[in-house]
């Protein structure tokens, strides 16, 4: 299985949040994890609607990570994320001539389900835990007196 840019984006930036600290600007955010601020900012909104980040205009403003969003369960912000698309498309434009009768795609869902199962238990706090937290720190700095200040 394979996330979608739009879902590894996500947790690249609730990742970026989390040691921040503090409110980032999202072109802050996206040149931290090395993206194009358009993407950021559609994925952005996106986590700010499943309530992740917090987002803020003006002086002080900028994007934080909701305390929901330092608790939430990788697995179910993946499910989230990635909607609830089956592995392969036996229904696409040129439906599978097996599909009544296929066992693959019941292993499939099968194998996804195990997929996310196994990112239920981590949250963004274990993903920032060293030692992926210092190297997040040193690139989007932490603080007023943090790198990048």
């Amino acid at each position: 299985m394979r996330l979608t840019k739009s879902t590894d984006l996500a947790l690249r930036a609730v990742m970026a949040l989390a040691v921040k600290g503090e409110p980032s600007t999202a072109r802050d955010v996206a040149d931290a994890v090395r993206v194009p601020y358009s993407h950021l900012a559609k994925v952005v909104a996106r986590l700010q609607h499943l309530g992740v980040v917090e987002t803020r205009r003006g002086r002080g403003g900028g994007l934080t990570l909701t305390e929901a969003g330092r608790a939430a369960s990788i697995g179910a912000l993946v499910r989230e994320l990635e909607g609830a698309g089956d592995v392969v498309d036996c229904e696409g434009e040129v439906p599978c001539p097996l599909a009544g009768a296929c066992r693959l795609r019941g292993a499939l869902r099968r194998a996804q389900e195990a997929f996310y199962v196994s990112l239920d238990p981590l949250t963004v706090q274990d993903l920032t835990a060293a030692p992926t937290g210092p190297v997040l720190v040193g690139l989007v700095g932490r603080g007023p007196s943090g790198p990048g200040a």
